[in-house]
């Protein structure tokens, strides 16, 4: 019987002490240990960018499904479980070949220095090359050009989401540098179907791609996207197509919709996909943790009737900014956020993007991770932008605290970190404890 997969994978965390270290050099000798099967996967669309990257990876999964194709799929983090990140021919993969998986790359490393994020990227596409499939999705985990999924040197297609300011520490602290790094993905003569880009990226990409022979499709130009009340409108020359509106909330979702769209369009010779095919599977598209309403579970019974609780990974500010378009909609209600973030990330920029579009904010420490935010550098970075806030000890307190002060009903979102959705999502499936 194999050792369970979290045993596994708490040992590989212990390989090397840096969290993260951008590198190829490591995660490329454990593939030439494995018989290097990053070259002998189904056709691969890589996908980089800083937000909507896991989104865009959606609407391609359920787009090119809907059309009958078998796909491969790896995305990080997860939210709840490990095997979230790892999609083998349409199916999570499961506790038995995932912790027999692990266990292969772990003696095959044999106890070197790797990351966790690079030797679990080269169990998933391990993974990969052992099973058939007619589209291999790769998510980017941080930047692009290091980042350990740049070592597929031939992929079918190449996609950019939008870029912005994250993760300064790593990829630098000025926009032409992130848009480098995350450049990195395209490869010589290799399609790119990008997001429309703030200019200073936009050159940046523009640069790479003549340098590459890359022939790219930017957003806003070459192709277009609407989003309105009855649906989406995408547009390129000349071409009009009318889809559904997308499963995901928010008029983000919509141009990441119609980015995978894109992509899809600019394969249309290798890789057709019919329009109701991709109406339904911009209809049918599904990523947790992204404006997704709890409904039922031990969270949302915290709130009063007539409540309602939602979760939003929203964790920069343009991350923050799509939120509060969103926010700023609705109107017939008050709009309270719970949120926690990582010491990594723009606190203050977070807490601008969102001032007006809610009425109390509860700060909250992210648990299980030493990278958590203080609630209280939480709670002063609102209260420094006009939001009224105060701290909790954590999640379920917090609720409670909004619950304590409820007048008329509103709407709750937690927000601020994809760990904070995570714990989330596991606590609202725990049972509530019976009352003494």
């Amino acid at each position: 019987m194999p050792v369970p997969s979290d045993d596994v994978l708490a040992r590989l965390e212990r390989l090397h002490p840096q969290v993260i270290d951008l590198s190829l050099g490591r995660v490329q000798r454990l593939l030439r240990r494995l018989g290097n099967p990053q070259e002998a996967l189904p056709p691969v669309i890589h996908v980089a960018g800083t937000n909507g990257k896991g989104s865009v990876v959606a609407f391609l999964r359920a787009m090119l499904e809907a059309s009958g194709r078998r796909v491969h799929m790896f995305t990080s983090p997860h939210l709840v479980r490990f095997h979230e990140r790892i999609v083998i021919a349409g199916r999570e993969i499961d506790e038995a070949s995932l912790a027999t998986l692990l266990e292969r790359c772990e003696q095959v490393n044999a106890g070197e220095a790797i990351t966790f994020f690079e030797i679990t990227t080269a169990a998933a596409l391990l993974a990969f090359a052992e099973t058939a499939a007619d589209v291999t999705l790769l998510e980017t985990g941080l930047g692009g050009r290091l980042d350990a999924t740049n070592v597929v040197d031939r992929p079918m297609a190449t996609v950019l989401t939008p870029i912005a300011l994250d993760h300064q520490a790593y990829l630098g602290d000025r926009l032409a540098q992130i848009a480098f790094e995350k450049a990195g993905i395209l490869k010589h003569g290799v399609p790119c179907a990008s997001a429309a880009q703030a200019s200073e990226a936009a050159a940046v990409i523009a640069a790479r791609a003549r340098a590459l022979d890359v022939p790219i499709r930017w957003g806003g130009g070459d192709w277009m996207v609407e989003a309105g009340a009855a649906g989406m409108r995408w547009q390129r020359d000349g071409r009009t197509l009318d889809l559904p509106p997308p499963a995901l909330m928010g008029r983000h979702q919509a141009a990441n919709a119609g980015l995978a769209v894109a992509c899809i369009d600019m394969l249309a010779g290798r890789l057709p996909v019919p329009p109701a095919a991709l109406a339904q599977g911009a209809a049918a598209a599904s990523w947790p943790g992204r404006l997704q309403r709890l409904s039922t579970g031990r969270l949302a019974e915290v709130l009063p009737g007539g409540w309602e609780l939602w979760l939003d990974g929203a964790h920069n500010p343009a991350a923050a900014a799509a939120l509060a378009e969103v926010l700023a909609g609705w109107r017939n209600r008050p709009v309270h956020l719970v949120v926690g973030m990582l010491r990594t990330k723009d606190v203050g920029g977070f807490m601008a993007a969102l001032a007006g579009c809610t009425g109390r904010l509860i700060a909250v420490p992210v648990p299980d991770t030493a990278a958590g935010l203080p609630a209280e550098a939480v709670c002063h970075a609102a209260n420094k932008t006009g939001i009224p806030a105060e701290t909790a000890p954590g999640l379920e307190d917090g609720l409670r605290r909004l619950a304590a002060a409820a007048g008329e009903s509103a709407r709750v979102v937690v927000t601020g970190s994809l760990y904070l959705i995570g714990d989330a999502l596991r606590r609202n499936t725990l049972s509530q404890p019976k009352a003494a």
